[in-house]
Order: C-alpha cells, then structure tokens, then sequence
C-alpha cells in the first residue's frame, strides 16, 4: 500500500484522502497541562524509537500512550491492551514515569514491535 502526504497538513498517511485531524500543531502544544516529568519521559522515549517500525506515542494527561500493530495480539506487560483492528491488532504501552525507561524495558518493547508480526498501517 502507498502512503500519502496530506497537502495542508503534511502527515503521512496510508493512502489518499485517509481521514485525520488536519491541523498542524507545535510539539509544546500538545504537552500543555503536562508534568515536568512527563515530558522528560517523551523527550527519552523519542530519542529510543526512532529506529523502530512505525509506533505512535500520544501525549495523555498522566502518560505516554505507545501504540504499534501486530498480527497478532499480546497480552503480556508491558503491552497493556491489544484489541482487534480489522485484520490486525492495536498494541498499547503506557508509559508514566523515567522509571519505566531502564534499558531492559526499552528492550522489550523494541522487541515488540518487530518480534510480534508488526504489519503497517
């Protein structure tokens, strides 16, 4: 499948006309309201996901949401939900504190996202 780059917003899409929020915001925007720590914690986990397949980390009120797709689903931590998508599952890795951040668990969920059939988008 060929990905599309929205013309007014220039996110990378799946495909051509895909649904989406169409508004470009700043970074700092969306960590308003956000602690101290919070944003350390993006800051680092940024940095370690660069290389891996395709992940969304979203900014909630108290955590990071990391979201990848697999195959099939994953019931183990630190995946907290994987539920069914169509033909594919939806990951999610909360993430709350530096103390989340040790090596191994960044290890772990690396692994993850490449171990467990990860299917584009």
């Amino acid at each position: 499948m060929m990905s599309w780059t929205c013309p007014k917003c220039e996110r990378e899409l799946p495909w051509k006309d895909f649904r989406h929020y169409c508004k470009q915001v700043s970074l700092d925007s969306l960590f308003e309201g956000r602690s101290e720590e919070l944003i350390l914690v993006f800051d680092k986990i940024l940095a370690e996901v660069a290389d891996w397949p395709k992940v969304v980390i979203r900014p909630m009120k108290k955590w990071l949401d990391l979201k990848f797709y697999s195959k099939v689903p994953h019931k183990e931590k630190p995946v907290i939900k994987s539920v069914s998508a169509g033909k594919k599952y939806e990951n999610h890795i909360r993430l709350t504190s530096l103390t989340n951040l040790n090596r191994e668990y960044l290890s772990t969920c690396a692994n993850l996202t490449k171990e467990f059939n990860f299917v584009e988008l």
